[in-house]
């Protein structure tokens, strides 16, 4: 029986306003479109996974509002296994996006649920960790569930991928408990104290605080990766039409993941996790822009 990867982390309503480009601060400007969808880094993370064709587990709380049958039934209806996502009383977690015609997009995050995600939650859940063939973890739940996480993986010798976001300066042992580290360059300069450097340079940097492996994620630049498990390498990006960058890097760190689990080198898993996020960024929305595995190998047949 093929082990499940295991997302910890948050799940989130995604409360969408679209406009001709960002507002300056303290200006207030007529948007195009409103839309609902289902997010979190966690929740998508988790889809991306299951989309793909591979089997996952999410721990994770939801809160009880009128978004919660909605969110359950989105993790239900891709495949997740959500028997350890907790129904508590309280809000849901929300996200307040704000995304210009080009694509970009600014996000405020109200944690709801997802702040009640503890240590001691992790280790209620402890049976399920140690099952997983790699954990996927990020920022928005609280820091010290992510540190007992890392110990729990690292006991089982389980590898752990950490998504630093939001950004925000981590622990020494949580870093060296990382196999994979997967920074954009805003998340890569806050870890180094904002120091602006070429990807190699981040990358040597990150990986003397004591992480294993690193994929430093340049948008349309691609990937840079280095580290215990391969040579400092860029991968390129695939060159696309962006509409929507919500949840790219998610669905590039589950595609990533994905690909890693089943055997492929990392250069190669890069490669197909950024084609994952390619086809993610023509589309609008953060879950409902996540391919399947078919539509993957499809655009990385006509790449090629």
């Amino acid at each position: 029986m093929e082990k499940k990867l295991l997302v910890v982390g948050s799940i989130n309503i995604d409360l969408v306003a679209c406009a001709d480009r960002l507002p300056a601060p303290g200006e207030t400007i007529l948007g195009n479109t409103f839309d609902v969808y289902n997010g979190g880094k966690g929740a998508n993370q988790a889809v991306a996974i299951a989309k793909l064709g591979a089997p996952v587990e999410m721990i994770a709380c939801l809160g009880t509002d009128l978004f919660t049958e909605r969110l359950l039934s989105g993790l239900k209806t891709a495949g997740v296994d959500g028997n350890a996502v907790q129904i508590v009383a309280g809000p849901c977690g929300v996200a307040h996006i704000s995304r210009a015609s080009s694509g970009e997009n600014s996000i405020i995050v109200i944690s709801g649920a997802n702040s009640l995600v503890s240590a001691a939650f992790i280790d209620a859940h402890g049976e399920v960790v140690r099952r997983a063939s790699m954990i996927l973890v990020q920022l928005e739940t609280p820091l010290e569930a992510v540190r007992r996480l890392a110990e729990q993986a690292w006991e089982a010798k389980i590898p752990l991928m950490l998504d630093p976001a939001p950004a925000r300066p981590l622990p020494e042992l949580l870093l060296r408990r990382t196999t994979w580290l997967t920074p954009n360059e805003t998340e890569a300069q806050t870890l180094l104290g904002r120091i602006n450097l070429e990807p190699s340079e981040a990358a040597e940097k990150l990986l003397a605080m004591g992480v294993q492996n690193v994929a430093l994620k340049l948008g349309s630049q691609g990937v840079f990766l280095a580290g215990r498990d391969c040579p400092a390498q860029r991968v390129s990006a695939f060159t696309v039409n962006a509409v929507d960058t919500t949840a790219a890097g998610d669905c590039f760190n589950a595609a990533f993941a994905v690909a890693l689990t089943r055997g492929k080198p990392p250069a190669e898993a890069a490669r197909y996790g950024a084609a994952a996020a390619a086809i993610s960024v023509t589309r609008a929305g953060a879950q409902p822009s996540l391919p399947t595995s078919v539509e993957v190998e499809a655009f990385l047949a006509r790449a090629n």
